[in-house]
């Protein structure tokens, strides 16, 4: 077993800084003090002692053979409380018509709305470049075991799951979707709007417009970009699509970028879920594979593995490689959650 995918632990943070700094992550930076918070905030987090509204829980990739993180992803348990509105742009139509001259349009708006009882949000996504494209698809592993804990335990998130995707990007990082809309109202550059607003949101209930904003008066670069996925962000799309996300016709206040939603039980993961009690084997049959997670003392891991099922007088089993179980630091009869992919 090469690969083996946890909650991230205090002595990751060297790892994860070399990982982010390949990146320009913003809910991710390559901050080593925001990096410490985030672990820590992490580990409080698993360990069940922080309230849903602070809860944060950053998963890790590790290189068994190499003893190092090579992939990350994270769960914001609750986006958007009374003290951390979330903000969002709304897109609408609306029908304009004149009597007079036979001419109707119809246009595109966007509103700005507030939410102070938020959705669960998933972000962080990262897989060092050297690890792309290889046959254990690291990206898809590390992005779907989020939904693979959130159905080892509901109670801890939203019943509404958010996605915000990354728009196309100028050169450095320019949005212009921002420099025509926000840094008119803020006077800010975009990314240091975006790095505020991890922190405090009090300057875009202030500053922006109250009033429906006609898309038509925005330039064209900037219509263009609204709502689109930037082609780096293209998979993470279509792998949230084939689970049960979709399109909800919002965009980020910042950049345009297109969000993301499903109801948590209804996201395959999740709804195909199951709890069952693991048995160890050194040999097969192994008929199929599935990301089968375990937690214990507050640290959780997960793997994506060969396994076989089997039910007998009303019970659950699956039986699991000897390697696999020595990756999960499990024995035969204690309980797993998994779920095939």
């Amino acid at each position: 077993m090469k690969f083996l995918i946890r909650s991230v632990r205090l002595n990751d943070l060297k790892g994860l800084h070399d990982l982010a700094s390949q990146f320009g992550l913003l809910n991710l930076p390559a901050d080593r003090k925001i990096l410490t918070e985030k672990i820590e905030r992490s580990v409080a987090s698993f360990a069940g002692e922080l309230p849903k509204k602070d809860a944060e829980y950053l998963f890790v990739v590790e290189d068994l053979e190499m003893e190092t993180v090579v992939g990350s992803s994270l769960i914001l348990a609750k986006h958007g409380t009374d003290d951390v509105p979330h903000y969002y742009f709304k897109l609408v139509k609306k029908n304009r018509f004149s009597e007079d001259l036979g001419i109707g349009f119809i246009h595109q708006v966007l509103q700005l709305k507030e939410d102070t009882d938020g959705p669960t949000e998933i972000g962080g996504l990262l897989i060092d470049r050297s690890y792309r494209r290889r046959p254990e698809k690291l990206g898809k592993q590390i992005s779907l075991v989020r939904f693979l804990y959130m159905g080892m335990a509901p109670s801890e998130f939203e019943p509404r799951v958010l996605c915000e995707l990354t728009p196309p990007l100028g050169e450095g990082g320019r949005s212009e979707f921002w420099e025509a809309l926000g840094r008119r109202f803020t006077g800010l550059p975009y990314q240091e709007a975006d790095l505020i607003s991890q922190r405090n949101k009090e300057f875009i209930s202030s500053l922006f417009p109250e009033e429906e904003i006609y898309l038509t008066l925005l330039d064209s670069r900037a219509r263009l970009v609204l709502g689109r996925v930037g082609d780096e962000t293209r998979p993470a799309q279509h792998l949230l699509e084939s689970i049960g996300f979709s399109y909800l016709h919002e965009v980020d206040p910042f950049d345009g970028g297109p969000h993301y939603g499903a109801n948590r039980e209804e996201i395959t993961i999740v709804k195909n879920g199951r709890w069952s009690q693991a048995a160890i084997t050194e040999k097969g049959p192994f008929n199929d594979r599935a990301l089968v997670g375990f937690k214990r003392d507050g640290e959780f891991r997960a793997i994506f593995t060969a396994y076989d099922r089997s039910v007998s007088g009303g019970s659950d089993s699956i039986s699991l490689p000897a390697a696999s179980a020595k990756a999960l630091d499990i024995e035969g009869g204690e309980k797993v959650f998994y779920s095939k992919i």
